[in-house]
């Protein structure tokens, strides 16, 4: 009974987020390369869920993604030196899909050309996450 409890608790959570104010970013139509900032994450376990600053969980505040090479990374200023392929890469009625596994687990990503909206997924064996956020394009330089 307390983990049904706890599914609905979660999916009434992630559906909470899911309606929340819309963000803001930039048109994202034909960039290649993607600078995005993680704003919000709620993690859900067989416990429940909670909603954190997403640095409370070691999601990097930004990510670069190169569309073109498919890889994720994380900025040259967080120290941090992460990098992960991506394994599935699809541009589609507006939409940018990006799947890949790494470190035991799947993620997802889906970001909205025209508005630079980000909301990605992750799965692991024993806790799932949501993270909301915001992309800009980065060009060729940078």
């Amino acid at each position: 009974m307390k983990n049904i409890r706890n599914l609905v608790l979660g999916l009434t959570a992630l559906v909470v987020l899911m309606l929340a104010p819309n963000l803001r970013a930039d048109d994202l139509s034909g960039a290649e390369k993607l600078l995005c900032a993680s704003l919000e994450a709620t993690r859900c376990t067989l416990d429940g869920c909670v909603t954190e600053d997403p640095v409370m969980w070691n999601i990097p505040q930004f990510i670069e993604i190169d569309l073109k090479n498919k890889r994720l990374q994380t900025t040259a200023a967080s120290g941090e030196n992460r990098a992960t392929p991506i394994t599935t890469l699809v541009r589609e009625d507006g939409h940018i899909f990006i799947q890949g596994i790494e470190g035991g687990r799947a993620f997802s990503f889906v970001i909205h050309e025209a508005s630079g909206e980000l909301i990605a997924a992750t799965a692991a064996s024993k806790s799932a996450s949501a993270v909301f956020g915001a992309c800009t394009p980065l060009s060729p330089a940078e």
